[in-house]
């Protein structure tokens, strides 16, 4: 009976999930026994400022080695990988097309990639699902999310994994993670804003019924508000830091110090949110309305931001809960402020179950 009930060639490998970003990598993995989610290991590790920029590679060495550093603190020994991919480096798009069979499909995607980004089809690697639910109204006509990736970025990312002793077992893109981390599996009839505040950007994702219909992305972050402090008080970026984690944007009733230094950087994130919600309700028509919004990624937690954002958009902001789908025999192995810096990785590292 032992040996039926072990995988001799286990079909689908343990796998843990990898998000990089500009200023940090962050490891995690997962499993399931029976009805419970476990959480193997996880950890972060902060990369050199000029390792990654604008989304590009600069010290391939330096990269690796944080990767293997951020393994052995969360003691990860799976090799298998899924990493995520930049919103910045990709392209997701819902395309219409008439009603056809599978195979007539693929051929038709092809022409739809083509006139929707600014890449050939040969410069990219792409992949696409038809949807089960229909956005268009026209009944002879059926949706399909499309996701394209240059070949030279995933290329030079292969090599780079390859280099850390890893196994490439596949790339998610960000928003796609988040939205496997973050929705309910069961939400029906709900859009959804996510907003990743993240190291040196952020990024808006709106999903309907859990399908990222639209993304954005703009060089505003959690730095922006820290390097803000730092330029109005002459101080350290390290002292501004510190100010940012204590206070926050500071008292915005008060008018202190800290709002006033901080002031133009958080009402472009509001200018920017809105700018995304218009062009979704008007532009893209799949639904009447933004619902609720999340917030994630490191900056999401600064004290009062969500209530200030919540104020000047006019929609409920919360905190985004990554452990939703999940299942533990007791509490989660981190605290919800902590895992919304994870939100990525864990939407990544959940694929297995």
């Amino acid at each position: 009976m032992s040996i039926l009930n072990k995988k001799i060639i286990d079909p689908m490998p343990p796998y843990f999930g990898l998000d990089i970003s500009e200023l940090s990598v962050k490891v995690l993995q997962m499993a399931r026994h029976g009805k419970h989610d476990s959480v193997y290991g996880f950890a972060s590790e902060k990369l050199g400022a000029e390792t990654i920029t604008d989304g590009d590679i600069k010290n391939v060495d330096g990269l690796v080695d944080a990767i293997k550093r951020a393994r052995k603190k969360a003691q990860i020994s799976a090799k298998n990988v899924i990493c995520s991919l930049p919103e910045s480096k990709s392209f997701v798009r819902i395309v219409t097309i008439p009603q056809m069979k599978d195979e007539e499909v693929a051929e038709a995607i092809k022409w739809e990639i083509e006139a929707a980004i600014p890449l050939s089809i040969d410069q990219v690697y792409y992949d696409w699902q038809v949807l089960d639910r229909r956005l268009t109204k026209d009944e002879k006509q059926m949706d399909v999310i499309v996701a394209a990736v240059s070949k030279k970025f995933i290329n030079n990312l292969i090599r780079l994994l390859r280099r850390a002793n890893l196994t490439v077992y596949g790339f998610e893109i960000e928003s796609v993670a988040q939205a496997n981390s973050l929705l309910r599996d069961d939400e029906k009839g709900v859009t959804t804003m996510i907003i990743d505040i993240g190291d040196k950007s952020t990024s808006f994702v709106i999903t309907v019924d859990n399908i990222p219909v639209f993304t954005s992305n703009i060089p505003l972050s959690a730095e922006s508000m820290t390097k803000a402090i730092e330029q109005t008080f002459g101080i350290s970026y390290k002292e501004a830091e510190n100010i940012k984690i204590t206070y926050g944007i500071g008292s915005v009733l008060k008018n202190d110090h800290v709002f006033q230094a901080i002031e133009s950087v958080v009402e472009n994130f509001v200018v920017e949110a809105q700018k995304s919600i218009d062009f979704y309700i008007t532009g893209l028509t799949y639904s009447d309305t933004i619902d609720r919004i999340i917030l994630c990624g490191g900056g999401a937690k600064t004290i009062g931001l969500a209530p200030y954002l919540s104020r000047r958009l006019g929609y409920n902001i919360e905190l985004g809960n990554p452990w939703v789908n999940m299942n533990f025999k007791g509490v989660p192995p981190m605290d919800r402020d902590a895992s919304v810096q994870y939100a990525t990785v864990i939407g990544l590292a959940s694929k297995e179950l």
